[in-house]
């Protein structure tokens, strides 16, 4: 089983690297200065040491007669520590540090001429303790506050490339809806060249291939369909021309599909050229949708629940209808549904459904479905009406019904088409405000 990824910004990360980095350095410079001071506080400690016993010796050797150890030092102190003792035995004077504390014992020793041993043992002033502990306070301090101003110039840093890369992805989202107008590196913006204006100057090439290939293939496929136009409606009407009978028929039958297939390549054609606009009338949408589905297919039930007046192109609104109920009789079965609320239209058949492909992905040319909604055709009704719905600036959805007493688990009640209609209409120039629709 797949665990669920952590989800975090490019600011915290960040944010988390330059304080962890901060924090590393400020523990061992803290660390270094912490030992480095300590060490030179014990040593000057010996050497004063050392100095004071030295003096106390110069005393009890010149006086006559020798009396007891000035200056705090002892004769044979029996608490001398033994690793003093191991390095006065090879008649050296030495200091020893006992302890580790803030305030250690420092001992200084040197051997006499008589083999007796004068020693000197004392604390580290306090003094001394004090500043160790005033160094180690501002250490901490000065540590933390690096620590806190690595993460405060993280979120300073990581903000604006964060920034940088939602722009980006903001306006590459904008690219993959269809509006090849937008620049990825526009949209980035700034002074400051780096990696994300690489990404943006990546992407803005991609956008550019990918839409110079599109171009290309609809050419391609528009020109091939154009001229294939010509000779096929020859072959029509070659075939009006033959005698009658069963071979006529057919070859009649054929020579008119392929002059729909051509027709309905054009039609996909200018749709993906994105050049089509509308030619706006104002509607009565219920009564105008009773009207052309009556010729349409007179066998279809039409219910208008709700009358509302439209502004919208009654061509290609017509073409929308005849794609969808082509597509009902074709693959469906009766009865057909046509309800009218408002600015939405439904189109309803009791058939097997829409195909899970279809209802994941939306229309995909020459491809008709499942094998439970097979038949003859090429896939291209429901594209054609897709894009009509385009241009209209409406929105055209599909679904299945929930089936009425199940008779088998999974099974469908029926396949929906909800054609909704925006509130504004497209203006001459194709643009309009994008309509807000319910989930």
């Amino acid at each position: 089983m797949r665990r669920p990824a952590l989800r975090t910004g490019v600011r915290w990360k960040i944010s988390f690297a330059i304080a962890a980095v901060g924090a590393l350095i400020a523990f061992a410079l803290s660390l270094v200065v912490h030992n480095a001071a300590r060490v030179s506080m014990l040593e000057t400690s010996r050497d004063l040491q050392m100095s004071r016993l030295l003096f106390a010796q110069r005393i009890y050797e010149t006086t006559k007669p020798r009396s007891e150890p000035k200056l705090g030092s002892k004769l044979n102190d029996p608490e001398l520590p033994p690793p003093l003792r191991s390095l006065l035995a090879d008649g050296r004077q030495a200091t020893y540090v006992q302890g580790k504390g803030p305030a250690p014992d420092i001992w200084a020793a040197v051997p006499l001429g008589n083999g007796d041993v004068l020693s000197l043992h004392s604390r580290i002033p306090g003094r001394s303790a004090d500043i160790m502990k005033d160094l180690d306070r501002a250490l901490v301090i000065g540590s933390v506050s690096v620590v806190f101003g690595g993460c405060a110039l993280g979120v300073l840093i990581g903000g604006q490339l964060s920034r940088r890369l939602r722009k980006a992805a903001a306006a590459a989202g904008k690219v993959a809806q269809g509006n090849t107008d937008v620049r990825v590196r526009e949209a980035v913006g700034g002074v400051v060249r780096d990696e994300t204006d690489e990404l943006a100057r990546a992407v803005d090439a991609l956008t550019d291939a990918l839409n110079e290939r599109i171009e290309a293939e609809r050419r391609v496929t528009a020109d091939i369909a154009h001229e294939l136009r010509t000779p096929v409606t020859g072959l029509v009407t070659a075939a009006e021309l033959l005698p009658p009978g069963r071979p006529t028929e057919l070859v009649r039958d054929r020579a008119r599909a392929m002059r729909t297939l051509v027709e309905d390549v054009l039609e996909v054609a200018r749709l993906d050229g994105a050049s089509e606009r509308a030619e706006l009338q104002e509607i009565a949408l219920g009564e105008f949708v009773s009207r052309r589905v009556a010729v349409l297919d007179p066998g279809v039930v039409i219910s208008v629940v709700h009358e509302s007046w439209v502004s919208t192109d009654p061509r290609r609104l017509e073409r929308i209808l005849l794609n969808l109920l082509t597509n009902a009789a074709k693959y469906g079965r009766p009865p057909i549904e046509v309800t009218v609320e408002g600015r939405v239209v439904r189109v309803r058949d009791h058939g097997p459904g829409f195909p899970e492909a279809l209802l994941r992905d939306g229309p995909s040319r020459f491809r008709t479905g499942a094998s439970d909604r097979a038949g003859t055709g090429h896939g291209l009704g429901l594209t054609i009406a897709a894009g009509q719905a385009r241009v209209l600036g409406a929105r055209l959805t599909f679904r299945n019904a929930a089936p009425e007493g199940v008779a088998s688990p999974g099974a469908a009640g029926g396949a929906i088409a909800v054609l909704w209609l925006p509130e504004h209409a497209p203006t001459n120039t194709g643009s309009f405000r994008r309509p807000a629709f319910p989930d």
